[in-house]
């Protein structure tokens, strides 16, 4: 995969490599933010910290899950969702929609979801896809960023 120091035709190839892990047009936007493409002085951090801050989240929603905190997972989700979707980020941040909705006690389609033990095996469920997205999303970023 392409690392910091490559061609702008490097990087677009190794922008194909991450699938529909990432919007590559967000994505881009984030990228052309950095003072150089050789340091990534603004986009390496960010991304960085975004890894931080989800793994911090992911605990926080296993907590969230135990206690059966609706609210919270909804929350969490929300919170996650943003940040994953201002670096276009998207698989993840289609789970944490999931996450958000089933919190809300909403299927995805928007219709009421009045049984609580349906919405918790769907908020598990998208919170062990999120988790596993967001592994293999951080190995790609790293190829990418030279990490």
């Amino acid at each position: 995969m392409a690392g910091l120091n490559d061609s702008d035709d490097d990087i677009s190839a190794a922008m194909g490599e991450f699938g529909d892990h990432v919007d590559n047009a967000i994505f881009s936007q984030i990228l052309e933010m950095d003072d150089s493409e050789s340091e990534r002085d603004f986009s390496a951090p960010l991304v960085q910290n975004f890894f931080e801050q989800a793994t911090e989240t992911f605990q926080k929603m296993d907590n969230a899950l135990v206690d059966k905190n609706l609210q919270e997972l909804s929350s969490l989700g929300h919170f996650l969702k943003g940040s994953s979707a201002t670096l276009g980020f998207s698989k993840i941040r289609d789970s944490c929609q999931i996450i958000q909705q089933y919190g809300h006690q909403l299927n995805v389609d928007g219709t009421p979801e009045e049984d609580e033990s349906v919405c918790l095996e769907k908020i598990s469920a998208a919170i062990d896809r999120v988790k596993v997205d967001t592994s293999e999303l951080e190995k790609l970023m790293e190829d990418f960023f030279g990490w």
